[in-house]
């Protein structure tokens, strides 16, 4: 719960995942959905447009409240919020409280007197916060800032990646045999079913051989809508764990599925920051790959994560292929 500034910095890093630098986050809240949490880069290069764009996804959620927190200096963050408290007000958006945070001061930037807040700002120290103990004790990491994160989904090095380069070069080695011996046709249809059957073997912590051939399997659409109905989105920290080491073990012509499985987890479980994440490792290794192009438009548009749940079956999206099957 969130009951005063120094509550909001605690939060913050909670719900992005890491500390933030060099940025604006806005808490959405008093809502039909769950807070939302969103982060833009310092400076905007037109604070207005950034204003508009985040009044956009507040107000196609439904969103009433929200708090403005902009890390880093005053030229930087108080056009951003001058534009985004224009904006979201005329909008009927409520904002609660508008600070900026330094290293260890924050100042609020709805107060008129230095009563209020003085010049030298309000020390805090969010680790003996009840919200950052709350969240320890939850499970929840709050990493120190975002490249940290990012290095959670880097490729291994070293012997790992060794072994998983000659794994993959005998299964692609198994693709080219299989292709020499049948149509097209037959190739993806005998794909489907040994991808399959791998998705239904696969255990937490796979040989190098499985991931590596899970890796070819993927690229076949069927195989990896499977794979992404077999996501709990109820409970999706399992699937977070399992794909992000598959990401990590791939090599990366076949990063694109597995990038894109994490972040579907990711962002089922509300963490935005690790699903962006992993839309850029997707982008990177398949910059056309479309999936990755259509979950970066959800996030964007900040739809709920509810709103991705799926009722398919693996039997109903065995009928939807076959009814329409791809090219």
């Amino acid at each position: 719960m969130i009951r005063s500034p120094q509550d909001a910095i605690a939060a913050v890093p909670y719900l992005l995942g890491f500390h933030p630098a060099d940025s604006l986050v806005v808490i959405a809240y008093d809502g039909p959905h769950d807070t939302c949490a969103m982060r833009l880069d310092l400076p905007q290069p037109d604070p207005r447009a950034a204003a508009e764009r985040i009044a956009a996804l507040l107000t196609h959620n439904a969103f009433r409240r929200a708090l403005l927190l902009g890390y880093g200096t005053s030229s930087d963050v108080t056009p951003v919020v001058a534009a985004a408290w224009e904006v979201l007000t005329a909008q009927d958006l409520h904002i609660t409280e508008a600070l900026r945070i330094g290293t260890d001061r924050w100042w609020s930037l709805t107060c008129v007197d230095d009563d209020c807040c003085p010049p030298e700002g309000h020390p805090y120290d969010i680790s003996t916060t009840v919200v950052a103990a709350e969240a320890t004790l939850s499970g929840h990491v709050a990493l120190q800032d975002r490249a940290e994160l990012a290095r959670t989904l880097a490729p291994l090095e070293g012997e790992a990646r060794t072994a998983m380069r000659a794994a993959t070069d005998r299964a692609e080695e198994r693709f080219l045999s299989w292709a020499a011996e049948t149509t097209p046709a037959q190739l993806q249809s005998r794909l489907t079913a040994s991808g399959l059957a791998i998705l239904a073997d696969l255990t937490p912590d796979p040989t190098d051989e499985d991931v590596a051939w899970l890796g070819v399997t993927l690229t076949n659409l069927r195989v990896r809508d499977e794979a992404w109905i077999r996501i709990d989105t109820d409970a999706p920290q399992r699937d977070i764990d399992f794909w992000r080491a598959i990401l990590r073990r791939i090599e990366e012509p076949y990063a694109a599925a597995p990038a894109c499985l994490l972040a579907i987890a990711a962002y089922a479980a509300g963490d935005g920051g690790l699903a962006n994440l992993a839309l850029d490792r997707a982008q990177d290794a398949d910059p056309a790959y479309s999936l990755a192009h259509l979950l970066r438009a959800v996030v964007e548009a900040g739809i709920p994560p509810s709103r991705l749940q799926t009722t398919m079956t693996p039997q109903t999206l065995a009928a939807a292929y076959e009814a329409n099957p791809p090219p």
